[in-house]
């Protein structure tokens, strides 16, 4: 007996692209047949649609509780239904309060209540003086722990030193945690801020690759000192592909990961006073991004994270076109899954490419792999079928989250989220909602 059968010439396997009609039993997939074999119950046919493991993006901020204005629970996680994402991991900041402690952790937890529409895990946040609650956050079910080397914009979020990393990393090792940096080493310096304030040459060249390339170095000693499992989260820099690559060739427990907008967009694309593409790394130029395509290729770089950090459109300045004041974060989320495709297949890269980058990868560092990210026996069959070769324009009345700014408006993007489902229930079929209130709270 099972519960639903779904029939696709493109179910996207570990092993590849194959026909086969998945049998979902309560909640988890069950068996995969040959697709033309006949069998006693419901079964949907989605005919050449592909159907992909549920995506997964670990790196999202959703800014609840304290700045629900900014995003929240609710907005988010509908804007994850609608693109195919079936989990995601909260960052420890932009909420307030921060995620740094259990009793800030349980606030969060509270605020979930009645509005996780997909999965959602939480990051613990690793400040200056906090080391104290490492431990206890383990212990009370976080991921892994985020940190930056850098002012990371919120006044209560503080960087860290080395001294601070050093306390907790022997910690996060013992339990074979993730760290995941923002590695940016800043030098205080503003006088960028006397030029040319709406110019985007000028906000480049502000956040040189230099201070990515000193914090790699610095988290790749570090991880190889401690043992520690270290993330390097939203790779922009091109130069520090190589020094990564001769880490991973010494066995060191390190992953990266970059966002799609850095291989979407091109620095040399980018208008001044065009606030909405205002990102910390910045967006670089063509001839950096490509060589990120070719890591992402080789595997040097493991996944593709959103980043999704959205603000009022107020904060981004878009009447001004001011960086030096706009908030820096791109609007992505629902977005994801298309926006990496068609830049993807352009490239020559398929479908078992994309589940790589968007589930199987970004499962293991959030300690899901067991259950989530494959469609395979035994695994939750949160699934996501996905017409690859529909084109669409995004509109700001086709996004859900809280608010529309993002550079993606008015973008021509290919293929097109059709259904998703989570735990064998089909919670999203384009352009209704259909089950809300399914997700549930993720923990290792």
């Amino acid at each position: 007996m099972f519960d639903l059968a779904m029939k696709s010439s493109r179910v996207v396997c570990p092993s590849g692209i194959r026909e086969a009609l998945v049998l979902i039993k309560d909640g988890r997939i069950a068996d995969l047949l040959p697709i033309d074999t006949q069998v006693d119950g419901p079964v949907m046919d989605v005919g050449n649609h592909a159907i992909l493991p549920g995506l997964i993006d670990p790196h999202v901020h959703i800014n609840e509780p304290g700045r629900t204005d900014w995003e929240g629970f609710d907005t988010a996680t509908r804007a994850a239904l609608a693109g195919g994402l079936t989990s995601l991991v909260d960052m420890p900041l932009n909420s307030a309060p921060v995620t740094t402690s259990v009793a800030n952790l349980e606030l969060k937890r509270a605020a979930t209540k009645g509005q996780l529409h997909t999965n959602v895990g939480f990051w613990g946040g690793v400040v200056p003086g906090n080391a104290a609650e490492i431990e206890p956050l383990i212990t009370a079910g976080v991921l892994g722990f985020k940190a930056f080397l850098t002012h990371s914009g919120i006044d209560d979020f503080p960087n860290v030193t080395e001294a601070d990393l050093r306390r907790v990393m022997p910690v996060l090792a013992r339990h074979r945690l993730p760290l995941l940096v923002h590695c940016e080493l800043s030098e205080d310096n503003d006088d960028w801020k006397q030029n040319d304030r709406r110019s985007y040459p000028n906000y480049l060249a502000s956040r040189p690759k230099k201070w990515e390339d000193d914090a790699v170095a610095l988290m790749i000693r570090l991880c190889e000192e401690f043992n520690c499992p270290v993330h390097i989260v939203h790779l922009s820099s091109a130069n520090s592909i190589a020094p990564i690559a001769a880490a991973k060739a010494r066995g060191l427990p390190l992953t990266v990961e970059t966002g799609q907008h850095y291989l979407y967009f091109n620095a040399e694309d980018i208008a001044d006073g065009q606030t909405q593409f205002k990102c910390a790394p910045p967006i670089r130029e063509k001839a950096n991004n490509e060589q990120l395509w070719a890591a992402l290729r080789a595997g040097i770089i493991d996944f593709v994270a959103t980043d999704h950090s959205p603000a009022p459109p107020d904060l981004k300045q878009l009447e001004s076109g001011d960086f030096t004041t706009a908030w820096g974060g791109i609007a992505s989320l629902q977005l994801a899954l298309p926006v990496l495709w068609t830049a993807a297949h352009q490239r020559g890269a398929g479908l078992h490419d994309i589940a790589k980058w968007l589930s199987e990868h970004p499962a293991k560092l959030a300690g899901q792999s067991q259950r989530k990210g494959q469609i395979a026996a035994g695994f939750d069959a949160d699934l996501v079928v996905f017409d690859a070769e529909k084109t669409f324009v995004v509109r700001e009345d086709l996004i859900q989250h809280k608010h529309k700014v993002s550079p993606y408006i008015c973008q021509e993007l290919t293929g097109v989220v059709e259904s998703t489902f989570l735990r064998g229930e089909q919670a999203y079929q384009r352009p209704d909602f259909l089950h809300l209130n399914y997700g549930q709270l993720l923990t290792r």
